[in-house]
């Protein structure tokens, strides 16, 4: 998995706090990522939200969707037994 920093600090157009928690893999053409975000200020104050996100070869955000290839799936369901906090709010969207 790739290595960055958790918590580190974030910040959006209408908000900024931490990523709390990551599940990331290296995948062929970028890392795809899960992150949970925990806003700290701004208009989404207090409230988590789940960031899908994928990562350059340099280590760099990309500005664009997150594509996750089947053969990928896998190996970033391990990776999110790790972030228990994402992973609960992960289920509601697929249980509820």
């Amino acid at each position: 998995m790739p290595h960055r920093r958790v918590p580190r600090p974030f910040n959006l157009v209408w908000g900024s706090g931490r990523v709390i928690e990551e599940a990331a893999i290296e995948g062929g053409l970028h890392a795809p990522s899960l992150q949970l975000l925990a806003y700290d200020d701004g208009e989404k104050k207090g409230q988590l939200a789940v960031r899908f996100a994928a990562y350059d070869p340099e280590g760099e955000l990309e500005r664009r969707p997150l594509i996750i290839n089947e053969r990928e799936l896998a190996a970033l369901r391990r990776e999110l037994d790790h972030t228990p906090r994402m992973k609960a709010l992960l289920k509601r969207l697929l249980d509820e």
